[in-house]
């Protein structure tokens, strides 16, 4: 059963990653196989990274099923092109989705195969974050994780959610949805407010007036 449940979660979080990279494709006027290719790699990316480093079987060659969502999630981002490509703010939810059960996997599958918690953390960013650090390299885009918005961050928080749960003893379904909620409500807080980390400037004050 559970097993059943951690597929699904992984499913719709492929299919949100899946539409924010096929969505940012569209804004650079990718053909459907420049599309499929973006999506397919922010939707697995990060998954691909955690198996190696884990050693364990990467997931999305078990079985055909991420494939052809992506291939689902492409066919909405024509059929609802107007509604997904023109607004930003679809980007955003989808993006936090896939991010949030994204980590929620990396932590459960690093767990699963007696890793401690402190590698489940680094896992669960790596799966939530890094397939959107593949999807902004290959759109030629400085990758949202190493700007200021609060991104692996909010996983960091999620992971730190997760954890105090499971050392309470709490059912993991809880452990599993407040670390989800937890990055989605962080991200939603950045967007709301314009929170954001601090800038490692060259410049110890203010940037420097141009002087020509």
């Amino acid at each position: 059963m559970e097993t059943t449940f951690l597929f699904i979660i992984e499913m719709i979080g492929t299919v949100a990653a899946a539409i924010s990279g096929i969505r940012l494709a569209a804004t650079k006027n990718f053909d459907w196989f420049g599309a499929y290719t973006v999506g397919l790699v922010t939707a697995i990316g990060g998954g691909t990274l955690r198996d190696v480093l884990l050693d364990i079987p990467v997931f999305w060659m078990q079985t055909w099923w991420y494939l052809g969502v992506t291939g689902l999630a492409l066919i909405a981002v024509i059929v609802f092109r107007s509604m997904l490509v023109s607004r930003d703010r679809m980007l955003f939810i989808f993006d936090s989705l896939g991010l949030a059960l994204f980590c929620v996997i990396g932590i459960q599958k690093t767990l699963a195969i007696d890793y401690p918690m402190w590698v489940a953390a680094v896992m669960g960013i790596i799966t939530g974050a890094f397939g959107g650090v593949l999807r902004d390299i290959l759109i030629n885009e400085e990758p949202l994780v190493f700007r200021k918005d609060i991104y692996a961050t909010a996983c960091l928080a999620g992971t730190v959610v997760y954890w105090l749960i499971l050392e309470a003893g709490g059912a993991p379904w809880a452990q599993q949805l407040f670390c989800a909620i937890t990055i989605i409500g962080l991200r939603v807080l950045t967007l709301r407010y314009n929170l954001s980390l601090p800038i490692l400037s060259q410049h110890a004050g203010n940037t420097p007036r141009n002087t020509k």
